[in-house]
């Protein structure tokens, strides 16, 4: 099939082979909806700087793609729900620009679809849920490094943590994330100095159990929080924000305060970002979704 009428998935190699021998669900209802269009499918491996430009149609694994004519595709935080848009930033995808509000006639069916996947992901843990007096802060990568989307460096967030409340703060450093030596000695130097700061790794859904909110840049572990009855602050631009409180710079304080205070619909949000927001790989509408979300983008399906 020529190139003009060929879908090319960029993808890790274990992913890559996963779709090839047909056993990943949500990249054979894309394949099914292309193929229903007379659109073949090709797999090849993700370089290190994402798919190559003007190579046809393609469709990126979390990578932003490589020109006009390619989508990015990725898990949203939990199986089986996926979206498909034209860049890997979740700040820009179509949820995020997309205000939410609560759906009251929902509310029974919201309740339902949250208490289902509270328990699928996290056991009887969400209902044993309380408040034990810490702020939870997981941490992601480059501690130091204050980048443009971000209101300030992690590091900085935790001191920010320690000055804006008189709690104590548990800070939890990201199990896929290499630190390096000057990361580490500056966290280090920071709890040495303040006895109310613990760091650790690990042990998520123990922490989202008791703590009072949490606070991250845009770590998932926010939206875990969401199952756990947990608020959060935010210092960094994502896509599940508009139930969360956004760190003001020239007014922390506020913020801070705000979160504290948080008590937000987490049954409507999470059905409404999950269920009407992005497509359930494992509902039987979920290649209708598929295709509307490629027509949403000019694709020819």
């Amino acid at each position: 099939m020529s190139e003009e009428n060929t879908v090319t998935f960029y993808m890790e190699p274990e992913l890559c082979k996963s779709a090839q021998i047909g056993k990943h669900p949500f990249i054979g209802k894309i394949g099914n909806v292309l193929a229903a269009a007379g659109l073949g499918v090709s797999f090849e491996t993700l370089g290190r700087h994402g798919a190559p430009e003007g190579k046809g149609w393609s469709m990126s694994h979390i990578k932003s793609p490589p020109d006009a004519r390619g989508l990015c595709f990725r898990r949203v935080y939990h199986y089986p729900f996926w979206q498909i848009e034209q860049s890997a930033e979740r700040w820009a995808w179509d949820v995020a620009q997309t205000p939410f509000v609560p759906d009251r006639s929902a509310a029974e069916e919201a309740a339902r679809f949250y208490g289902f996947w509270q328990n699928r992901l996290f056991g009887d843990a969400p209902k044993h849920s309380t408040r034990s007096s810490f702020v939870y802060v997981p941490l992601q990568g480059r501690l130091l490094d204050h980048r443009p989307f971000q209101i300030c460096s992690p590091l900085e967030m935790v001191g920010y943590c320690l000055s804006h409340t008189d709690a104590p703060v548990v800070a939890t450093l990201h199990p896929n994330e290499t630190y390096d030596s000057a990361e580490i000695s500056a966290l280090a130097k920071l709890e040495q100095s303040n006895s109310r700061l613990t760091v650790q790794r690990g042990d998520m859904e123990a922490l989202l159990a008791q703590c009072d909110f949490v606070v991250t840049q845009n770590s998932s572990v926010a939206f875990n929080g969401y199952f756990f009855g947990k608020p959060a602050l935010l210092f960094r631009k994502v896509d599940f924000h508009h139930i969360a409180v956004q760190a003001d710079p020239a007014d922390l304080s506020k913020g801070f305060s705000a979160v504290a205070k948080a008590r937000p619909d987490y049954p409507a949000y999470v059905h409404w970002f999950w269920q009407q927001n992005s497509i359930n790989a494992g509902r039987p509408e979920a290649e209708e979704r598929i295709a509307a979300r490629l027509r949403r983008f000019g694709w020819p399906v």
